[in-house]
């Protein structure tokens, strides 16, 4: 694929930091960032809303199809405002992030048929680079090429607290013990899925940020871009 710029892609499980960290290096680079988790935490919403099983494969695909997605960068410097999403015309930046999201999207993300529709839209925002893609499977089937790949991991306990933190925060009432099972359980069912499933790219920079502020950990990857362009391969 031809494209313009620079194309970085992070994945990890969840709670490792890799959403506020992609964003932070979007930001200071002013490239484009793109949650593809996002994406199907809105089809999960748009799921739930029709009342639709989450395990209805064929069904989810009908309503994947006739569904619109965007991705709006917003003016705002704030990384909780960086980026606002889309279905069908309607802003559900806020409402994916709600809880119930959290205990279903995984089950949508493991079917075949929704990963494959959803590959083509990815591959398509890519397109032009200068964009930093962020999921479970862009270093190893999304974005293969990418000229930057890295690997974002955190201990069991430090994911759990900043999950039960941001969700607090927003003023959810959920239980600790259960914020930690629901990050444990999307582990399993992201890892062990048959199509596309959470992996390091063989070619991918480890990172972990346990134990480590956010400015130590945006420090280390400005680091690796800069000695990427100083080698000449952009």
């Amino acid at each position: 694929m031809s494209k313009k710029g620079l194309i970085i892609a992070i994945d990890g499980p969840a709670a490792v930091g890799k959403s506020t960290i992609g964003k932070l290096i979007a930001q200071k680079l002013g490239f484009l960032y793109i949650d593809t988790g996002a994406i199907y935490r809105a089809i999960t919403w748009k799921v739930l809303k029709n009342n639709l099983s989450v395990n209805n494969e064929d069904l989810i695909s009908m309503l994947v199809s006739k569904t619109q997605i965007k991705i709006n960068r917003v003016s705002s410097n704030s990384l909780k405002d960086y980026y606002h999403i889309f279905i069908d015309g309607k802003d559900v930046t806020e409402e994916i992030r709600d809880p119930k999201i959290d205990q279903n999207v995984s089950q949508i993300a493991k079917l075949p048929k929704i990963r494959k529709q959803l590959i083509s839209l990815q591959k398509k925002l890519a397109k032009e680079g200068n964009i930093i893609m962020e999921g479970r499977d862009i270093g190893s089937v999304i974005l293969p090429y990418a000229d930057i790949k890295l690997y974002f991991i955190a201990s069991e306990e430090e994911r759990t607290k900043r999950r039960y933190k941001e969700l607090t925060a927003k003023g959810y009432k959920i239980d600790y013990k259960e914020v930690k099972k629901q990050i444990m359980k999307r582990d399993e069912i992201d890892s062990q899925r048959k199509y596309a499933p959470l992996t390091k790219a063989e070619n991918a920079v480890l990172i972990d940020s346990t134990e480590k502020t956010i400015e130590e950990v945006k420090n280390e990857i400005l680091k690796i871009i800069k000695k990427y362009k100083e080698n000449g391969k952009k």
